[in-house]
């Protein structure tokens, strides 16, 4: 509100207040445009750009430079240890390379398809020789391969129960068990629409016409009642996945917003998606539903864990802390790191050392990885090189905190890190323990990719109907399991499976009763 200079009061203290007054008006204006502006920087170059937190080679030699600049010699000297993680990338690019594969030209075709033979032979006038007048002779066969798509194919299978009879009694023969009962599909068919909508992105209106293709009129609503009942119908492997879930030694967990439809508001709520990443003795990712981002949901879905929880610092995490619930934190480098991202263009003389240090963190974690180190090597690794790196950038996170303004993108990235700096080094505890929650994040990718297709969920209930699925699908790809085919087969046994041995039927342990038929 504009002030008239001719109706100030003559009184100093009254002044005085009335300049504070301003000031903190004017702090609080300043900070509001500095974060509107921030995220307009950010938005615009989301949009311009793809977003990636990835530095150069090029940025990276220049942090390094401006923090040897700023470092002593004796941590310079300290440094030569260490030195060998620059090379780590062509390391890791020799380890990983499948022996005998060549990198670039033309690759050999998939070799569990079936072959069909074709033999292109010459016409018989072509196999004389008009020079010598002698019968051409077969002397070798030259090969090559294509691929041939033959397109997706629905037929009918029509059950017959032969029915017998004599004087006293009849007997029908018995079909096996459907998933789901005086139902028009199959488990295959089933298994398709799952797969389609959980794995490949392809809502149910766009499934309604590729089957119209086929001369085959299946609604959206009729293949989403079938999801919804064979999500029911597996649910019970899901709580079995769950329990495998929380007998991991530590568990990633974050989660995502999905629209939902509530016929009591015009328009679409926010619901929540949380993905629980198991380790790696027990690979598997379960997701799970909520209505609302509260605690209540991932207190109640972890109530009975005790272990490592590694997740950003999302305020409800903070309750499951404490003794009592016998969970401990581990911290994200890969969310601290973005916070550092995110004021590089603000500040990039101070951003630019703390990332280096944090790079070098990562080439000790790819380093690892490269050379294929076991739990008990890779904490040795971390306690040698590892440590000292987090020592010297703590100091140098303490000394920036007095220099940065607390409010600027800065000053968030530097308060963030020093808050949870305790749970950002628990990784060093424990080889078993990953530096960051990247499986959780791209367990979510697959979330937001989809979302960008089917849009909503059409109620809670499809939300937790896409939680199971999703869970399934999600749980196949990280054991190197092809979905189809396993829910193919599970569908088609679980009707008729022992609920004692419902393990075996989860994706890291199921084995198919019969090899699947070749293409």
């Amino acid at each position: 509100m504009p002030l008239d200079p001719n109706s100030l009061p003559w009184d100093a203290e009254t002044l005085r207040k009335i300049v504070v007054d301003l000031a903190a008006q004017l702090d609080h204006s300043l900070a509001e445009q500095n974060k509107y502006q921030s995220l307009l920087r950010e938005l615009l170059e989301a949009q311009r750009n793809r977003k990636s937190e990835q530095l150069s080679k090029e940025q990276l030699a220049l942090f390094e430079a401006a923090w040897q600049a700023q470092s002593s010699e004796d941590e310079t000297a300290a440094d030569e240890d260490d030195d060998d993680l620059d090379g780590d990338a062509g390391a890791r690019q020799k380890t990983n390379e499948t022996p005998g594969r060549k990198r670039g030209g033309r690759q050999p075709l998939a070799r569990h398809l079936r072959r069909e033979r074709i033999v292109h032979d010459l016409a018989e006038a072509e196999k004389h020789c008009h020079g010598c007048g002698k019968n051409l002779r077969l002397i070798a066969e030259e090969t090559s391969e294509r691929y041939d798509y033959i397109p997706a194919s629905v037929r009918v299978i029509e059950d017959v129960c032969l029915k017998y009879a004599c004087d006293c009694t009849i007997r029908t023969a018995t079909k096996p068990p459907q998933p789901i009962e005086k139902s028009t599909a199959g488990a295959s068919l089933l298994a398709q629409v799952i797969v389609a909508k959980w794995a490949d992105h392809q809502p149910l209106h766009r499934q309604e016409k590729m089957f119209e293709r086929h001369g085959i009129e299946i609604s959206r609503k009729t293949m989403g009642g079938w999801m919804a009942q064979c999500a029911a119908l597996l649910d019970p492997l899901y709580l079995v996945m769950k329990k495998e879930l929380l007998g991991s030694k530590v568990i990633g967990t974050d989660d995502t917003s999905v629209k939902v439809l509530d016929r009591k508001l015009s328009f679409a709520r926010i619901g929540r998606i949380w993905p629980y990443v198991g380790d790696a003795h027990h690979p598997v990712i379960v997701y799970d539903y909520t209505p609302t981002r509260s605690r209540a949901g991932p207190a109640k879905f972890l109530e009975r864990y005790k272990g490592y929880l590694q997740a950003d610092a999302y305020s409800v995490y903070d309750a499951f802390f404490k003794s009592a619930r016998g969970m401990t934190e581990v911290g994200c480098w890969m969310h601290a790191r973005r916070y550092f991202f995110k004021a590089l263009e603000s500040d990039e003389p101070h951003m630019g050392p703390a990332l280096y240090l944090i790079a070098r963190l990562y080439a000790v974690e790819d380093r690892a990885k490269a050379l294929s180190l076991s739990t008990e090597q890779r904490f040795a690794l971390r306690q040698r090189v590892s440590a000292r790196l987090l020592g010297k950038l703590h100091k140098y996170l303490l000394e920036l905190q007095q220099q940065v303004l607390p409010k600027s993108p800065a000053g968030a990235a530097v308060r963030y890190a020093l808050n949870q700096w305790e749970a950002l080094t628990r990784f060093l505890e424990d080889g078993e323990l990953e530096i960051d929650n990247g499986a959780t994040e791209r367990a979510n990718r697959d979330i937001a990719l989809g979302r960008g297709n089917w849009t909503f969920f059409g109620s809670d209930t499809g939300g937790k109907t896409a939680a199971v699925l999703r869970s399934f699908v999600a749980s196949c790809k990280r054991s190197g399991v092809e979905p189809f085919t396993w829910f193919c087969d599970v569908l088609s046994r679980i009707p008729a499976h022992s609920i004692a041995r419902l393990r075996e039927l989860l994706p890291h342990n199921w084995r198919p009763l019969s090899p699947p038929a070749q293409a």
